[in-house]
Parts: structure tokens; C-alpha cells; sequence
């Protein structure tokens, strides 16, 4: 494959739980190799999500490609080395041994993968309600009224809200709720 001065996505193959170690040994390594002008951006493909756990929303980060992790690079021979020479890097996704240069990913398929880490949606959750059960709103989504309880009139999981009715101020009035607001009774 000749050589090009193109900067392309590239995969690397790592030992798994190592993706975040050699992000650093790579960028490390570019930097204080000399290397900074073909050896670019690495990332460790991963996503924030919410999981409820005992009626609590945390945010966890987890590894989309466990074992992978891709370097935006102009493929030389001494770029080449030095990535491939990284310790942690087990080798190039797509490359046939021997020496061979790897296979750069499309730009679709690069870009696919950096637009799904850098959506700004809301991570899902999962909440299992049905209209007509009775959740906890949490205590900062009604303006300071503490331990509120309203049933379900509506849910939109795709948008991650549901429409709750609640008795506020003596009277019965619906509010649209994010599904991390409310807990499941």
C-alpha cells in the first residue's frame, strides 16, 4: 500500500481493560517521539449511560469496543513503528502481518462512530412504569416540594419523558417529567 500524506482513522487492537493506558502511551509517545505532525487524535470509542440501580440514576461510562481503541494518523513507516510499538497495542486491525500497512477505516464508518460519542442526547433509561402506576418525583424536579408522588398518565420512551399527574397547591394538574426525575415505587 504506498504511503500517503492523508491523515485516516486506524484500528488498534489492545489488551482489553488497557484502551484508556494506551491512549496515553500513544499520545506520550507521539509527542515525545517527534511524531505529533502524523500521529494525531487517539479515541477510546465510549458513551456516558444512565443506569437505575435501587431506584437511583448514575451515569457510567462503558467501552463501546472493548480491546479497541482508533488513532487518526498519516500512515508512514516511522508512524507505523511507533504506534504499533506502543505497549499495549497487540496490532492494526486490518493489516495481514508481516510488516503490512493496515487498512484505514471509511470516513463513514469513522465518523459514525465519533458522532455516536459526541451525541448530546440524553443517555437512555430504561424505567419500567406503565400509565396508571405511582412514581416518586425526585425532590429537585417540582420546585422544593419533597417526596412528591403522582401516577403515570403518558410515557415517551423515545424521548425519555412521561407525563405525570400530581396534587399541587389543592389541585390535580399533569407535569412532563425527564424519566431521571421520577423512581418507580
Amino acid at each position: 500500500m504506498p504511503e500517503t500524506n492523508k491523515k485516516q482513522w486506524y484500528v488498534l487492537h489492545t489488551y482489553s481493560g488497557y484502551e484508556k493506558k494506551v491512549k496515553e502511551n500513544l499520545e506520550s509517545r507521539a509527542q515525545s517521539m517527534g511524531m505529533s505532525n502524523y500521529i494525531f487524535r487517539v479515541v477510546v470509542p465510549e458513551q456516558e449511560r444512565q443506569k437505575i440501580k435501587d431506584g437511583r440514576a448514575t451515569v457510567v461510562v462503558e467501552n463501546d469496543f472493548p480491546g479497541y481503541v482508533l488513532v487518526e494518523m498519516v500512515m508512514t513507516d516511522e508512524a507505523w513503528y511507533v504506534v504499533r510499538n506502543t505497549p499495549g497495542v497487540t496490532g492494526f486491525v486490518g493489516s495481514h502481518g508481516g510488516g503490512s500497512k493496515p487498512t484505514p477505516l471509511l470516513p463513514e464508518e469513522a465518523d459514525l462512530i465519533l458522532k455516536r460519542m459526541s451525541e448530546v442526547d440524553k443517555p437512555s433509561i430504561n424505567l419500567d412504569v406503565n400509565v396508571g402506576e405511582n412514581v416518586k418525583i425526585a425532590d429537585d424536579a417540582l420546585s422544593g416540594l419533597k417526596n412528591v408522588i403522582g401516577k403515570v398518565i403518558s410515557i415517551e420512551p423515545d424521548k425519555q419523558k412521561l407525563k405525570v399527574s400530581v396534587t399541587m397547591f389543592g389541585r390535580e394538574t399533569s407535569v412532563e417529567l425527564d424519566f431521571n426525575q421520577v423512581s418507580k415505587l
